[in-house]
């Protein structure tokens, strides 16, 4: 089974990543996932820590002259901030300079203090910190080196920034292309122009903005997944990985809530045949009882306003029980372009775990063996 393990902190010396059931043989470009890890760490309204950061990924095991070899793959990313944090941050000897007793409101700061007990609650935001979807995205570009070997192309876009959407219709491929040369991640002109007047309001008045992030996969077989047991079902596992990005507040797949508005006729996707199935419509986002349909894969979640305000919000010393206002680290004003990097990750991982538990095999040559043979039988079905 396709899986990973992430470990690091935010101000630690770096984030590592094991990635566990890659097969053997898959080709690795080193230059795909840096490009990942550098659009991560894009958008218009990041803070000062993008400025500190240039990420990059150094594989440590699993991989030789570019090719997997189905062994666990290691990935360490430096985090370069960590000389002005070894003191602090150390692991054999550490100073209790700047250590936190004020939760932040919106983070995981008081309830992860009182789960493990940590009355410095910097040893909680170190690790429930964002930074740590750089080791996810860098596995999300691994897995998606192995889905382009069967054509399943994955493209991402930002829908919203706080009230304002990207005002477009019927969007193609090339929209999401030109979204992600947008500093918002938008199509439109004029509604870019908008949100990046929104961002600069916000900035003045102290505040944050959230968004929604969509993303597509294109090509995927139907049949990954499964109806037949829960933690099978593709859609639930997509909406699971999406939903543990940090900020996320909400995830839905094709039509999602909107279908709680309509008739079932004007939601579900009648079905056509012309040499092969199609459906003329998309409402299900690709995924129907908890199966790939063939048709593109559709997930938007939304992410909730950066925590971290540089108007700080009330809170409570946890010592002295005293009101005061949170702490202010480094903080972004928005960071819906970086989330729809890292929600193209998560999916991504999750159609390829579905894609190797379907045509599974410990060497590319049986998987693409498994997959010809699949592809022949549905065509005659």
């Amino acid at each position: 089974m396709l899986r990973y393990f992430t470990a690091g902190e935010t101000h630690g010396k770096c984030l590592t990543v094991i990635i566990e059931g890659m097969p053997s043989g898959v080709k690795i470009d080193i230059d795909e996932v840096n490009y990942a890890l550098y659009q991560r760490q894009q958008g218009y309204g990041r803070g000062g820590r993008m400025k500190i950061e240039s990420d990059k990924a150094e594989i440590l095991s699993g991989v030789r002259n570019s090719y997997t070899l189905g062994s666990p793959i290691a990935i360490k990313i430096e985090n370069r901030d960590w000389e002005n944090w070894e003191n602090i941050m150390g692991s054999e000897t550490a100073t209790d300079e700047r250590s936190v007793t004020a939760p932040r409101p919106g983070h995981a700061d008081l309830t992860g203090g009182m789960k493990y007990n940590h009355r410095d609650l910097r040893n909680v935001l170190e690790r429930a910190s964002a930074r740590e979807t750089a080791a996810r995205v860098a596995v999300g570009a691994i897995c998606e080196q192995l889905l382009k070997q069967f054509s399943i192309e994955l493209y991402t876009r930002t829908v919203s920034i706080g009230n304002v959407y990207d005002d477009i219709l019927d969007v193609c491929i090339e929209d999401f292309e030109k979204a992600m040369q947008s500093p918002v991640g938008f199509c439109n002109d004029e509604s870019e122009k908008e949100a990046i007047e929104h961002i600069e309001t916000a900035k003045k008045n102290g505040e944050s903005l959230g968004g929604i992030a969509e993303t597509i996969a294109i090509n995927v077989p139907p049949g990954l997944g499964s109806y037949v047991h829960y933690d099978r079902k593709l859609d639930a596992n997509i909406a699971f990985s999406a939903m543990s990005i940090q900020a996320a507040k909400g995830v839905e797949i094709g039509l999602g809530f909107g279908c709680a508005d309509e008739y079932g006729s004007s939601v579900h996707d009648m079905i056509y045949h012309d040499k092969e199935y199609f459906r003329a419509t998309n409402n299900a986002g690709g995924i129907e009882g908890g199966m790939s349909n063939g048709e593109p894969i559709v997930v938007r979640a939304a992410m909730k306003p950066i925590p971290t305000l540089y108007s700080p919000l009330d809170t409570v010393d946890i010592n002295t029980k005293e009101k005061l206002k949170a702490s202010v680290e480094r903080s972004d004003v928005c960071a819906v372009y970086a989330f729809s990097i890292v929600l193209k990750s998560v999916v991504g991982f999750e159609i390829a775990k579905a894609f190797l538990e379907k045509f599974g095999g410990d060497c590319i040559e049986d998987i693409t063996s498994s997959y010809n043979s699949y592809m022949e039988r549905i065509l005659n079905f």
